[in-house]
This record gives C-alpha cells, structure tokens and sequence, in this order.
C-alpha cells in the first residue's frame, strides 16, 4: 500500500511522564514536510543516553515524548527539497542533538578536524522546524527527541540520515548511528591512538568496549581495562582488552595503581562513563611527557570538573569527542562498509536482541549491567 503522503498508524514506545515506564502506544506520524525524511525504522539500540535520560528525569523537561536514537531503517518517503537519500533506501539516522549531519558550508564541516556542524542546531524544545511535532498520540502532540525518535516504528527527522549499503543487517548496524562510532572513532580519529601505545579505558559499557576494538585497530600493544563490574572483564578482553582491573580492588588511586603498571603512566586513557571524578583520575593516570585523555562520556549539562592544574605543567592533554569524531554523512557510510567487509566485528557487543513490546525488559537489562547492548526489533 502506498502511504506517501498519508498519515501511518503505527506502534511506539511513548515516556508520558518523569519516573514512569515506557507505555507501548498507537500513534499517528504525520507526512514529511520540506527537508523532512519519513523512515520505517527496522531496528534501535538502547543507548546509554537514554539510560541517562530515564534514570533522571529532569533531564528533559517535555513530555509525552519518544525517545531512541541509535536506529537504522528504510526510507518511506521524503519531503519537498530532499534529494540525498529516496523512498526505499536503507539509511542510518544520525542524533541531531548530539553528532550533527554535515551542512557542507559552516567553519566546522570545512575543517577537517572538526565533526561538530553549527548548521542544524535543533531547539532543544522537541518539535521541528515549523513549531509542531510530527507525532500525535491520543489527540496529544508528542515530542520528538534528538530529531530521531527512533523507538516507534515510523519517525519523521530532518535530512540527518545517511544513506547505507543495501544488503547490511540494520540489526547490527543500527549501534554505528552512535555506540559504536563514538566510542571506536574517540581511539581511531580523536585521540589518534599509535602503534605500540598503552591506552586504559575508564566504564566498559557499549562506547568503552567501542574505544577498545578502535584502539586495538590503531595497533596498541596494550589496552587496559577499568570498571567496578568485574563482570565486564570478560567481554572486554574478547574485544582486544589485555588485562582489566577494578579501583575497588586497591586501595590507593587509580591514577597510582596506573602508574604502578605503567611505569610512567598511559598514553592514552578514555572516560567513557561520564563522571567527573573519573574524567579526574583518567587525565592523571596519562603520562607525564605526552599522556591524551579523551573525554567520551556523556557529562550532564552544567557539570564542573575539579581537575588540578598542576595536571598541565607537563605534556599532557585533556580532550573531548563527540561522535568518535567522524563527519556523519561522510564516515558513516563508509564505517557500514568497513563492517561489510569484516574489518571489525559488532556481534560482541550485542547480548540482548528483544521486540519493541519488550523495551522496559531491556531497560532492567540495562540497568544490572550484564547486558552492553539490547537491539530492539520493529
């Protein structure tokens, strides 16, 4: 049935409320307008920023509203001016509140270090560019999230998608519209992790196991990985960890027992947690002379750091990454590619695979950290 042009029925995860579960709802998705993308999504990761977003609700401030970013589907129909992706391409969609699509024109996309496009900066208000949602649910507007919205089975987002190969699984590659990437491209392109380096990766969730299959990618002799879950060990080493230690375990700092190990100090050391007392202790664990730190976890808004300058009367530095660094439309298709050519492997890092219905399982699953990724089936 043709359905360009119509308003589709369909199922969605809908968060009406702070502090409630996700209620599986019958929403209404409104046609694409101009520069809009209509998308059947196939498949979602439940991501650590949602996690986030759930454990503290005043984390955003609109509600009802649907949440999911990392998603990847097939194109239902386009809006007036889009002439980048067309009904019936498999896309990826890309978070427009955190990694930005490539406008082409802005002092960001031009150099080719910066990832950040200052272009398509979306109001934080969870409607599109109009002023209106494209979601109605029981007579209500619903908000959008991060002009993705991933956990419904059709979404509208603004052109921030990116066309991928036809024949790749969306089941797998759905953690490269963030996941993956982030974590992977914070060794690969932030950092610039180099052959023979020691690195030390701080949470080994989705991202911090990502950092770990990037920096053994980029040749680093050794990876060491720290977490208080020790049942994370395990699945870190399977994905290029050489050895993995719990602060709990010691009792002095973490920066000292690195050090101890190290004899210096490590190159290179990533916070993928988002706390700032870990993004403390990561930057004093690097070396003295030429230590990087990366900082890829998700800070809350506002957050301080308490980070002694004496850290900085040497070589070290202290970075952030967003998006692993990668230009969206340009590296991501090519990333699909690269795992279509099985220059790396997702399966490790998926351990949960449920239907859409089953959102709030997963979210438990989440939260007693035996599960690193949980793909949810539309």
């Amino acid at each position: 049935m043709n359905t360009t042009g119509k308003v589709i029925r369909c199922r969605a995860a809908t968060h009406w409320k702070p502090g409630a579960p996700l209620a599986i709802e019958e929403i209404e998705v409104a046609p694409p307008k101009a520069k809009e993308v209509r998308i059947k999504i196939v498949a979602t990761g439940l991501c650590g920023t949602e996690m986030k977003m759930l454990a503290n609700p005043n984390s955003h401030n609109n509600y009802p509203i649907i949440l999911g970013h990392e998603g990847a589907g097939i194109v239902e129909s386009v809006g007036e001016g889009v002439s980048t992706v067309k009904t019936g391409d498999k896309v990826i969609t890309l978070f427009l509140s955190l990694f930005l699509p490539q406008c082409g024109e802005c002092a960001s996309c031009l150099n080719p270090g910066g990832n950040f496009c200052v272009q398509f900066k979306q109001s934080k208000t969870g409607l599109m560019s109009d002023g209106t949602s494209r979601f109605t649910c029981k007579g209500k507007p619903v908000y959008h999230f991060g002009n993705t919205s991933t956990f419904s089975e059709y979404t509208v987002i603004k052109i921030s998608v990116t066309k991928i190969d036809a024949v790749a699984p969306l089941e797998k590659v759905c953690l490269i519209s963030c996941g993956f990437s982030t974590g992977y491209g914070a060794a690969i392109t932030t950092a610039k992790v180099t052959p023979g380096s020691s690195c030390a990766v701080f949470g080994l969730g989705g991202v911090g196991l990502s950092v770990i299959m990037g920096c053994k990618a980029a040749g680093a002799a050794r990876i060491i990985g720290v977490d208080v879950n020790k049942d994370k060990f395990e699945k870190a080493k399977e994905v290029g960890a050489t050895e993995c230690i719990n602060p709990q375990d010691f009792e002095k700092p973490i920066q000292e027992v690195l050090f101890d190990m190290t004899g210096a100090g490590v190159e290179f050391c990533f916070e993928a947690i988002g706390n700032p007392a870990t993004v403390a202790a990561a930057l004093a664990s690097c070396h003295e002379s030429h230590g990087v730190c990366v900082i890829v976890g998700l800070l809350a808004a506002g957050t301080q750091l308490n980070i002694s300058g004496w850290l900085f009367f040497s070589g070290r530095s202290l970075k952030g990454s967003v998006f692993g660094g990668w230009k969206s439309r340009e590296n991501v298709s090519k990333l699909v590619s690269d795992y279509m050519a099985k220059k790396f492997n997702l399966d490790p890092l998926i351990t949960h695979t449920l239907n859409l219905d089953k959102i709030n399982e997963a979210v438990e699953l989440m939260k007693t950290g035996k599960c690193i990724r949980c793909v949810l089936l539309l």
